[in-house]
């Protein structure tokens, strides 16, 4: 099974970890410092839940987003 919400789809995706060092202008300092970016992942909130599909109960991966929606119906 995929980290992956069973009802809308989202997903894990990647973007980047990008360190800052210094003081920004704005607060008194000389300015930002960006240092060499990595990559990473962000995640979805996913949650093991037993809701009725079709009709019987199964056990499913949702997002918390659908799941406070009210899009699952639990088991």
């Amino acid at each position: 099974m995929s980290r992956k919400c069973e009802i809308c789809g989202k997903g894990t995706i990647s973007g980047n970890n990008v360190p800052r060092k210094g003081l920004p202008k704005k607060k008194g300092g000389a300015g930002q410092h960006i240092g060499v970016k990595t990559k990473r992942l962000f995640r979805p909130n996913l949650v093991k839940v037993k809701a009725m599909v079709g009709g019987k109960p199964q056990s499913i991966k949702v997002c918390t987003r659908c799941l406070k929606a009210g899009k699952v119906v639990k088991a």
